[in-house]
């Protein structure tokens, strides 16, 4: 099941349980997970994109070892909310993990990478540091915006 309502994904997992959050860029996945309870996200492991099978593989992998039980997978929406040419890519990449047998939310990330960049430039990071930084931070902001919302739907 995909859905775009915090609602109907909060309906497909009655007993809660780990969330994984993924901001999917062009070159990395950036990856975040959330507690049983969904109270908080942390940032977790980056992966390095190649063929979509080896994607796959590794986030089946994290699945695995973290006992997921649904994805969060960010939406690169335009500003005024309409789809883009990565939005229309992030739609298929979560339609090529559909058969993974998780629920999968995806949730409007419009500014997520911006907050997250002012964050590290305020705590002194260096450009480097925050590059490498940048979309797992990003992914935990998404799945945190997320879980916020799944607790009041």
């Amino acid at each position: 099941m995909i859905t775009t309502t915090a609602a109907a994904y909060r309906a497909a997992l009655p007993s809660g349980g780990r969330l994984l959050g993924l901001d999917v860029g062009t070159k990395t996945l950036g990856t975040a997970l959330c507690d049983a309870g969904w109270s908080f996200a942390s940032p977790a492991q980056l992966i390095r994109r190649s063929k979509f099978s080896k994607d796959k593989a590794s986030l089946l992998a994290l699945i695995a070892a973290q006992s997921v039980r649904g994805l969060v997978v960010g939406l690169p929406l335009n500003l005024d909310g309409t789809d883009s040419p990565r939005t229309q890519s992030t739609r298929a990449f979560a339609r090529n993990l559909g058969d993974i047998g998780l629920p999968i939310l995806l949730w409007d990330e419009r500014w997520s990478t911006v907050a997250v960049e002012r964050t590290l430039i305020e705590q002194d990071f260096s450009r480097a540091r925050r590059a490498e930084m940048v979309d797992n931070m990003a992914a935990a902001h998404i799945l945190q915006a997320a879980i916020d919302a799944l607790v009041n739907a």
